[in-house]
Order: C-alpha cells, then structure tokens, then sequence
C-alpha cells in the first residue's frame, strides 16, 4: 500500500479525471493524494493550469505528471509529451507508463538525433529526452499543435552546465510553439522554485513532504549524531564506512555509498567485500554467483575491471558508474533492487532520477576535483543524494549520513550540509559555445531570423528572467552570427539571416558549429584513417579525452600539420585544450578498429569498457556528420563509409564483408576469417554448414547460412 498523508480519498476525484486513470490507481494500492499531489489538484492540475511542482524525492512527483498526461490523452483526446534530460529516466518512466496503460499507444524516442521519427504521429504518449526531442522541432515534426500536456522532469536540471542550456532554450521555444498547452515542470527542492515558476508563468506547488521519515546525521567513529540523539553504530570495523555498512547488514537492510570518483567508488567495494560476505545465505550467494557471471561476460573478453566487479558481486557488493557498460549496469541496479545486492559503492550516477533507493545513504566524499582542483559538493547535490534513502514500500524511516574525521568537523558538515539553505540554481546560458549550437538551429528551421528577434528570444530564456540585461545578450547574439557567417553557415540579406545548405545540414545533424568548422579544415587536407579519426576526436562532442599515451605523444609529431588554421577559438574557450589528448583518443580508436581487445584497450590508455564503447558509439555518430558534410562538399565518402563499419565493429578492412551478416560481430568474423570464410560468397560452398557448426554451433551455423542464400 502507498502511504498517504492526505484528506481526500481518490474516490473524490471522480469526473475530474478520467475512469481509467482512477482504476490504474486502485489497482496499483494509491487510496489517496499525497500532500503535494493534494496541493497540486487544488492549483489547477486537473483544469489544464501550468505547475513547477517542487518537492522531495518520493513524495508523489510522478503521479502529479500522470494525472496530466491521462488527463490530456483520454479526457481531451489530445498527444501528451514527457522530457527528461536522462536517457535511463525515461525507459525508465517508459517502462511504467506501458505497464500501466497497456491498452494507450506510447512511444519512446531517445535515439537518432538525425531522425524526424514521423511514427511518433501516431502516438498518445511520447517520451523522450531533452536532446531528442530538441531534435525532433530541428527536423520539423509538425504533430506540436496537438500536444496537450507537456511534462519536464528534473528541470532543477536547468543549472547544469552540460544539460541545462539545452533543456532551457526547449521550454522557451515550446512556450513559444504550444501557447494553450499544459505545461508541469517537476524539480527537486531547490532554492529558488519561486523564480522557475514566475519565468514559465506557473502555478508553484510547493512542499517538504516525504512518506519516509529521513533522518540526517554525522557520523564519527562508531557513533551516528543527529540533531537531537547519537547512536552507537552495530558492528566491530574501526573504518567508518565499514562499520556503517555492519550496522545496515545487521538491520536487514541495504545501504548506497557515494563517492566523488569512479577510482574511489571501486576501492570502496572492494575494502566493504569482507564485511558483506560473511552476512549472506546460500540462497543468496547462489543468486549473486549468476549475477556475477553476466557482468563478467558483458564483453567478449572480460576485463580487470569486469572481473573485479564480479568478484565483488559475489561478495554481495558492487560499484556503479559511467565506466560500466549497460548490461552490467542493468545486472547491478536489478540485483539491488530484488535484494541479492546488499551494498553498491556508486559515483554521483545514483542520483539522477532512476529509482534506486536504499534504508541507509553515506555520501563519503564531500569534495571532488574539477578542472582548477578541489570543489565542494553544493548543498543541492548533497540532497539529491540524501533523497535516495528510504524505500516507500519497505521502510517507514531511512539514514542519510555524512563523515566527519575530527569532533569539530561534525558541527561544520551541518552547517554546510544539513542545516544549510539549498542554493538556487542559475541558468548556463550565457556561454558563447552554447549560444552557437542553437542560434543556427533557430535560423536553419526560420524560426528567428533576424538578429532583434534572436535577442527577443533569449530576453524570454531563464537567462533574461534572471539577468534581464539586453545589452549583453545583444552584444553575445551579435559576436555568434558573425562567427556563423564568417564560418559560412549563414548568410544576411538585409536585416535578415538565412542558413546556407551546409550550415542547415550542420544543425539538423545536431553538432556543435565549432566542431563541424574543425571537421570541415581537416576534410580539406589529406588523410588516412588516423587522420580522419583524429579529425572526428578533435571535436567538442568527443570530450572527455582519455589519457595521453607515449606513443600518441611520439606519432602526434607526423599528424600535427593537420590543425594548420584550424584552431578556430577551441584555445579561448578551454584553457586546458591540447590536441595530443584527442589525438590519443583517436588513436585509442584505431587500435579497436584494428581488433585489439577491450583489455588491452582499457590498460592502454587508463579508461573504462563503459567510457570505451561510450567513445565509439560518438566516433559512428561524428563519422556519419563528417560523411554527410563531405556529401555537400563534394568529397569522396567512401573511406569515412569503411572506417565507420570499421569503427561500429572494432574490425580490420578485411572483415567488411563478414560483419554484415546478422549473428557476426568482430570476435565470430574473425573465427571465420581464420577457417577460410572470407566473405559472404564463401557460405555458398559445399560442406561450409559443417565449419561454421564447429565453430559456433548448430543453431548459429544455421542463421549465418540461411542469410547466403539471400546475399
């Protein structure tokens, strides 16, 4: 059952919200609002009112969103969007929605950012993230105008450098586009609430409502301190975290530790292994054997890293981050969620949105180093984290807890943490680069195209809400066009602007002008394979860099004439630019284009398998631009074509033709090659099913061959 704090039953909803909606809650135990969703009702959710709604986690967000949505889709016979910045946020919701409404059409779009997907037309619920569906206005879907509920989530996101420019301009272009539809900002607690209201002219539902009693403390040595009591931590470590993790196990429970680093997050769980494994059942470490044994085998070739990971798994502990791929964190999120996991060391990934919560949350590290050293954490992450403890459905109370290493520490951390104001959030929007990817996107789609309406435009952004002087949003918007026409992406007829064929390509193709100008000098030179991936690597979008190798350093020598005239501002936008750093990426791709093996890949160059195969999923997506910005330029694209099968698959040239077979990726094109199948003209030879069953087995053998027959 959810638990309610509320004086109206669901029941009194009826005929302001459609049936269905009402049995979707019956049958999933809601008998009632929680106090946000109460306050919600009564600020017009359910008469088509615009809301920013912000309150904790768990305390019935989503819900208030579904009642949109529901609302919008059977009630007003109307579409209804749902935006979140993560892609793992919305398969999530995805997920929740088809289980809830199975019989509504509901569509997920997070991929192909070159891609109108005019199939979404035909559906009443779309989610999708923010980057998609920024995409999707780019590439002029015109289904807009029957869009009658727009949901954004975690739009506390706004102050975030990466995410928060983008989410921005898209609320301010759909306020523009969707003038009568319903608009529900959702946002954790946040300092200024008020100001994200009045910019998107909103109601504000406000609340401090949490279901799960949470309380916060300090811990030191074997004691927890909180407001008003201590307690003496259940266990023997003398080590703080461990002794925390002793006292979870020792309550029946789970517990989630963050740390600032991806290096830190994996000591973490191999230290906390000891204290866990003693603790669990047979059941259990059966259980988490299996477990065990998928992460191990997410990749073709186990790394150090898989294998540390399933070593720790088995002990009933495992770290989460960036640097895993998708099966393994899907293994790992699963296996903590049915219980077999009792301890996950993660970095900051937890989070973000995904519900993962635990009865006990320990953030570890407080600070974390940026690129000028070490920051602290800001108040408003802390309580992010903080949020993902106590589970609705199995605790009435949870621990978020901080560590203090001296007595005096312990009254600082609640000064800075607990007892501290959370901090408001200030737009991202004032940065040049920024303002370049989506001033031609707005001149590309003519949906601004004069200088004046540009800075009209950004006046009505969160940015002109707070800041609200023209003058410099002017003078930024003035500084871009130029650097667009001087780039040859725009062109001006007398007060007005107009994109050329190549700039249109640029921003439907959803890169950064700057990396496009820097693709576009190098496809002028002369290039062989590590020069065209030096030249998609020396991009914005390929950043973070991995670490520069001595070889890199000693090869960098040869292919440096390359970025002749092609500096292009990268050194005064990013002090801590070097092109050895994408050129080692580049190389790092070359070497996985030439089969080495994901080991050997992740020693090399100090990186993870999740940040490898995130690299190469960026490097198939910037060779696919590159190869479209030849098109216009009239150059070859056969070379780009080869790389990027080369690249997709991790393959020498001579596996081209193996690999377009469904079943054969690099590791089985290889077996194949070595027995004497060279291409797909081979499996027509007599006696090739008896090979192939050898190699890979009857069923597979039998895929492959059938496939020659239609070659």
């Amino acid at each position: 059952m959810i638990p309610i704090c509320s004086m109206h039953g669901i029941s009194e909803l009826k005929g302001s919200i459609p049936n269905e909606l009402l049995e979707s809650m019956a049958a999933r135990g809601i008998v009632g609002l929680t106090p946000p969703q109460e306050l919600a009702v009564d600020a017009g959710l359910l008469t088509g009112a615009s809301l920013v709604v912000s309150s904790p986690t768990a305390s019935g967000k989503t819900l208030i969103a579904e009642m949109a949505i529901i609302r919008s889709v059977l009630g007003l016979r109307k579409k209804a969007v749902y935006i979140a910045p993560m892609r793992a946020l919305v398969g999530e919701k995805y997920e929740e929605f088809k289980a809830a409404y199975p019989y509504l059409k509901i569509a997920m779009s997070i991929g192909d950012l070159d891609s109108l997907d005019p199939w979404l037309e035909k559906y009443d619920i779309v989610l999708a993230s923010t980057e998609k569906f920024d995409s999707l206005i780019r590439h002029g879907a015109d289904w807009l105008d029957s869009v009658g509920c727009m949901v954004f989530d975690e739009v506390h996101m706004l102050g975030e450098s990466g995410r928060g420019p983008t989410l921005e301009i898209l609320i301010t272009k759909l306020r523009r586009l969707c003038k009568q539809t319903q608009m529900v900002a959702l946002s954790a607690t946040i300092g200024n609430a008020d100001d994200i209201a009045k910019w998107l002219g909103a109601r504000l539902v406000e609340s401090d409502y949490r279901p799960i009693k949470l309380d916060k403390g300090i811990v030191l040595g074997e004691k927890a301190y909180y407001r008003d009591s201590e307690e003496e931590l259940i266990g023997s470590s003398k080590i703080p975290e461990i002794r925390i993790v002793e006292d979870v196990l020792e309550r029946g429970k789970q517990i989630i530790i963050f740390y600032s680093t991806k290096r830190n997050a994996e000591a973490g769980a191999e230290k906390i292994q000891k204290a866990v494994i003693e603790k669990l059942k047979p059941a259990e470490k059966q259980a988490l054997s299996a477990v065990s044994k998928r992460v191990v085998g997410a990749l073709g070739r186990p790394t150090a890293q898989c294998e540390k990971l399933g070593r720790c798994i088995e002990s009933g502990v495992a770290f989460h981050h960036g640097g895993l791929v998708n099966e393994q964190r899907h293994a790992v999120e699963e296996a903590f969620k049915s219980g077999a996991i009792k301890v996950i060391c993660s970095t900051t990934t937890l989070s973000l949105g995904i519900n993962m919560p635990a009865h006990t949350v320990l953030v570890r590290d407080t600070s974390r180093y940026g690129d000028s050293g070490p920051e602290r954490i800001g108040v408003n992450e802390i309580t992010q984290l903080f949020g993902r403890a106590g589970r609705p459905k199995y605790d009435t109370s949870g621990r978020a807890l901080l560590i203090a290493r001296a007595k005096a520490e312990i009254m600082d951390l609640y000064r800075k943490y607990i007892d501290a104001e959370l901090e408001p959030i200030d737009s991202m929007l004032g940065m040049l680069p920024v303002l370049r990817t989506h001033i031609l996107a707005f001149v590309a789609t003519n949906f601004l195209k004069s200088e004046e309406s540009i800075a009209s435009f950004f006046s009505e952004t969160f940015y002109g809400y707070q800041y609200s002087s023209m003058r410099e949003i002017k003078g930024n918007v003035q500084k871009v066009l130029e650097e667009l026409s001087g780039w040859g992406f725009l062109e001006k007829k007398g007060s007005l602007y107009s994109a050329t064929r190549l700039g249109s390509r640029i921003s439907e193709l959803y890169i950064d002008p700057l990396s496009a100008k820097k693709i576009i000098n190098m496809l002028m030179k002369e290039r062989d394979d590590l020069s065209n991936l030096f030249m998609i690597c020396n991009t914005i979008e390929m950043k973070p860099y991995v670490k520069v190798t001595e070889e890199a350093e000693e090869k960098f020598v040869h292919y440096s004439g390359l970025l002749a005239s092609n500096t292009g501002g990268e050194e005064v936008e990013d002090f801590y630019y070097y092109p050895e750093k994408p050129f080692s990426t580049a190389m790092m791709l070359s070497d996985w284009a030439n089969e080495k093996s994901e080991p050997e890949i992740v020693k090399k160059y100090g990186t993870t398998p999740g940040a490898l195969f995130a690299k190469v999923t960026n490097a198939d997506w910037l060779l696919y631009a590159a190869m479209e910005i030849s098109k216009i330029m009239r150059i070859s694209t056969i070379r780009l074509l080869e790389l990027r099968v080369r690249v997709r698959y991790g393959i020498a040239k001579e596996l081209l033709d193996l690999v377009q077979l469904k079943q054969v990726g690099r590791v089985r094109a290889r077996a194949m090659y070595a027995n004497g199948i060279r291409g797909i003209s081979d499996l027509r030879k007599p006696g090739i099913d008896k090979s192939l069953e050898r190699l890979f087995g009857q069923e597979i053998a039998k895929k492959i061959t059938e496939q020659a027959k239609f070659g």
